[in-house]
């Protein structure tokens, strides 16, 4: 047992990482029940800046100095990726269940993809094109309930919309993070960002005014602020990019398609949301497009740096 533990712990991590991002969802939900946006997005990211301040300290003894054009690119991170990004999930949490939720981010990997083709110039091949086609298929099957007049009719909820700006903030992030990371470590980038973003969070949090009364939180909401936080950030970060540096990032990639099949899961069981076949329809066609996405041909070296093309943004 030892020892098929010690030989396969990367993938373990791996796997774990799958189902702390499929996590977030439930506790983004109790917490969007509980918390207005800025506070919920405040707490989980002050207590991953902690972790993760503790991770790099550990791995590499401190923090390297960065320059101007790297600090206006920490500052856009943070409100993209942090800021932005946990401000529309927490309220599109409020609307939508977390199960629809996940499909829908799941179309992070088909957008970074455009945008990494359109700004970073990177190739497009066709099973990029067919991954995005079916991704794209899949989300609107879930956003619509299978029901795309509601689509041609402009019948959009708020809450589908919220988590759509999610894929927006999501993917401009990512496209920027391939950018700084070419000069910083991807845990320490991260770690920056999560920094930032939490310091631009404090205005709109103090203004909600309810920070003040957090001693009289319940304890579903410390826990799911403690699955954000802790084990749906800082940690599934940290194991996330070990996996990328054990077994490159395609490899690692793959456990990204768990994400939405391990938050449906834990949805129908914990939140007791109903399955509804349009979700499980969309759920296949998103999944599938994720994995064509990804895609690489055999003669291509699987170390190509496209890892943050596999992040949902958690």
């Amino acid at each position: 047992m030892k020892t098929f533990l010690k030989n396969n712990i990367t993938y373990i991590k791996l796997f774990m990482v799958a189902l702390f991002f499929g996590g977030t969802f439930i506790a983004g939900r109790i917490m969007a029940a509980n918390l207005p946006p800025f506070t919920s997005a405040f707490l989980r990211f002050l207590l991953a800046s902690f972790f993760l301040i503790l991770f790099v300290f550990k791995k590499y003894g401190k923090f390297p100095r960065i320059n101007f054009q790297q600090f206006l690119l920490i500052i856009a991170l943070g409100l993209t990726g942090v800021a932005g990004y946990n401000f529309l999930f927490f309220s599109g949490l409020k609307f939508i269940t977390a199960s629809r939720a996940s499909i829908i981010i799941s179309l992070n990997p088909s957008v970074i993809t455009i945008l990494s083709a359109l700004i970073l110039k990177e190739k497009f091949t066709k099973y990029k094109f067919m991954g995005i086609t079916l991704s794209l298929t899949g989300a609107l099957i879930v956003i619509s309930q299978g029901n795309l007049q509601v689509i041609l009719q402009g019948n959009i909820g708020w809450g589908e919309l919220f988590i759509l700006g999610c894929v927006i903030c999501w993917s401009s992030f990512t496209v920027l993070g391939k950018i700084i990371m070419k000069d910083l470590k991807p845990i320490i980038a991260i770690t920056y960002a999560c920094l930032a973003g939490t310091l631009i969070l404090i205005l709109p949090t103090y203004q909600e005014g309810v920070l003040q009364d957090f001693v009289q939180y319940n304890m579903e909401v410390w826990l799911s602020v403690f699955a954000l936080g802790f084990l749906g950030t800082a940690l599934a970060f940290t194991w996330f990019y070990e996996g990328i540096d054990k077994i490159g990032p395609s490899r690692a990639g793959i456990f990204i398609n768990f994400v939405p099949i391990f938050t449906t899961l834990m949805a129908v069981l914990i939140l007791y949301e109903k399955l509804s076949p349009s979700l499980i329809i969309g759920a296949i066609f998103v999944v599938s497009g994720v994995y064509l996405t990804n895609y690489q041909a055999k003669n291509i070296k699987i170390e190509q740096e496209q890892a943050t093309e596999v992040n949902v943004g958690a």
